[in-house]
């Protein structure tokens, strides 16, 4: 049995804030074989998580919202921001994303924590295709995407694009 107390999330939480990245994450899956793969998300404002898909059939994921502020931003294969999805602890709760759909999330406050579930197994160089629109983590141009990503409204193309 996995027991998820108020103190494990809180520690979660400043896991996220003292991380690089700036999120940082608890499986209660038992291995990356798993079926299910479920696990804790705590994200802080200013993490960057590159836009993606998962390209197997069958392969959605799920997110519970357990504290906090979170935008789920939904594209086009070109990179054309077609939705934003806000989840909240006194709001939307639970999303769902298709399979096959460009996906992102940003953390809008502090403390932020979600609840993942997605099929597995996780296979880490199989799990999900990068958008070639958007640029890896550490780039250069991550910092300008993540303004984009916190302003950007439906039918804006990404900074990359507007370039072209």
């Amino acid at each position: 049995m996995k027991v998820i107390q108020n103190e494990d999330l809180h520690q979660l939480s400043l896991d996220a804030r003292l991380a690089d990245r700036l999120r940082s994450h608890y499986n209660i899956h038992p291995t990356e074989s798993d079926a299910i793969q479920r696990l804790c998300l705590a994200m802080e404002p200013g993490t960057y998580v590159r836009p993606h898909r998962h390209p197997e059939a069958g392969k959605w994921e799920l997110f519970i919202v357990i504290q906090g502020v979170a935008d789920v931003l939904l594209f086009d294969v070109g990179g054309q921001l077609i939705d934003r999805i806000p989840i909240a602890d006194d709001a939307t709760r639970i999303i769902e994303i298709p399979e096959q759909t460009w996906h992102s999330v940003i953390a809008k406050q502090s403390g932020t924590i979600l609840f993942e579930v997605k099929p597995g197994p996780y296979l880490p160089l199989e799990d999900k295709n990068f958008a070639d629109w958007a640029p890896p983590e550490n780039a250069p141009q991550v910092a300008e995407f993540l303004n984009w990503f916190n302003s950007a409204e439906i039918g804006d193309m990404p900074p990359s694009r507007l370039e072209a």
